[in-house]
């Protein structure tokens, strides 16, 4: 088998090094810092086999006019950036029709269906069983309007894509969760899913398995990627790195490094903050509360408080807004203990206008392949899109492979 840069480690880059590596390949795993220190640290810690669908842009007048004027915790945007990202952001808006979204769902859904029988073998192979609950998460409504509109939904779910939940009402609830002070209208159970204590110590997990594995891991600049002869090589640090083949596995960074080589990819960059606290109140589950775009995650860390999206620079300095807004109402219904850090953590996820991630070959290079674009489930499908990206460069086809496939994306990547 031939030899295999993959570019960057994250839990896409290390799942499909990983698969990568079970073909036979001789498999480099390169990042500028350590395993599982970027984006993939910083999630709500949920496999989610129940995201059938990726997530729709509003359409809806009221929605946008809500989210246009800053009166919505579930988005912030910042204007300049905006209309730097207008190109996408038209174009994920008009992939979010009906008809196109439920295309694109039809294919989604056969990711994250996958997604947890493809992280069981990897969890038990990588010893971190003690990291994974096998008990679902909540979603609770303050409204009964906004419940029963999540359970239609939810039924809507199981009955199309085999999606399994609970329904619980506001005392069933309660005695479920009890540190939570507010009655809630109700809540989804979404029963299928997993959860994770420490996205950043499982992708850490991972990658140490690919080492004991036989795999090489690296520390390098991904953006001095070049192509020599029949291959390619990035700068390490103890000198050159070189493969037959490169893999782009870089998230939120990867149309930088793939600019250089005359590729231009529409992608919106949706930032994220989390906050931990102590905790006084614990959890059994993580919970979400989709009206402010939150989620409460026990975590080795403390309860985790992730937001929901921002769309600003990449280098924008940090804004508290979301999570001084989070934690106003949270604490009005839960004892969140003690801030445990000084500064919030913040990462952005890589979306695409079709919501679909980009996994194959690249159009116009040899041995230039991308696994990345996967916006909210980076965390959820790495191991899922890195077999998918080993099946395709063994030369197998499927319907799920050519899906995913940079050709004939031109909307996504030029």
């Amino acid at each position: 088998m031939s030899e295999v840069m993959v570019l960057g480690a994250g839990m896409v880059g290390v799942g499909s090094a990983l698969a990568l590596q079970a073909r036979g390949h001789a498999v480099t795993l390169i990042d500028r810092r350590a395993p599982g220190e970027e984006t993939s640290y910083g999630n709500a810690g949920i496999i989610q086999s129940e995201a059938a669908e990726p997530y729709a842009f509003p359409r809806d007048a009221a929605t946008l006019l809500k989210f246009l004027s800053g009166r919505s915790n579930q988005l912030r945007l910042s204007p300049l950036p905006v209309l730097q990202m207008a190109a996408g952001l038209l174009s994920y808006w008009a992939n979010s029709a009906p008809q196109r979204h439920a295309s694109a769902s039809r294919i989604y859904a056969q990711l994250t269906r996958r997604s947890v029988d493809d992280h069981g073998p990897l969890i038990d192979a990588a010893g971190q069983g003690n990291l994974i609950r096998q008990a679902g998460f909540f979603e609770f409504y303050r409204s009964a309007a906004a419940f029963d509109a999540q359970a239609q939904y939810a039924h809507r779910m199981e009955a199309e894509f085999g999606v399994p939940f609970r329904a619980l009402d506001g005392a069933a609830f309660a005695r479920e969760e009890p540190s939570f002070q507010t009655r809630y209208a109700g809540a989804l159970h979404w029963t299928g899913s997993w959860t994770c204590a420490s996205p950043g110590r499982l992708t850490g997990a991972y990658a140490d398995l690919f080492v004991a594995r036989g795999g090489r891991l690296a520390r390098g600049d991904a953006a001095s990627l070049t192509q020599q002869g029949s291959g390619w090589t990035v700068q390490g640090e103890a000198g050159p790195l070189s493969g037959e083949h490169a893999v782009i596995c870089l998230g939120p960074w990867s149309p930088e490094v793939l600019k250089p080589f005359g590729y231009r990819v529409n992608m919106v960059w949706k930032r994220g903050y989390h906050q931990h606290f102590t905790g006084s109140a614990p959890l059994q589950r993580p919970c979400v509360d989709s009206e402010h775009g939150l989620v409460l995650s026990p975590m080795t860390q403390g309860l985790r408080m992730a937001t929901g999206a921002a769309l600003v620079g990449q280098t924008d300095p940090v804004d508290r807004a979301q999570l001084i807004f989070g934690e106003r109402v949270m604490r009005r219904e839960i004892d969140l203990g003690r801030v445990v850090e000084d500064q919030p953590w913040y990462g952005h996820r890589p979306c695409l206008p079709d919501m679909l991630p980009l996994v194959g070959k690249a159009p116009r290079h040899a041995g230039l392949w991308l696994n990345f674009g996967h916006g909210h489930q980076g965390f959820t499908l790495g191991p899922t899109t890195g077999s998918l990206l080993a099946d395709a460069m063994a030369g197998m086809g499927s319907d799920l492979i050519e899906a995913l496939s940079p050709a004939g994306r031109a909307a996504v990547i030029r």
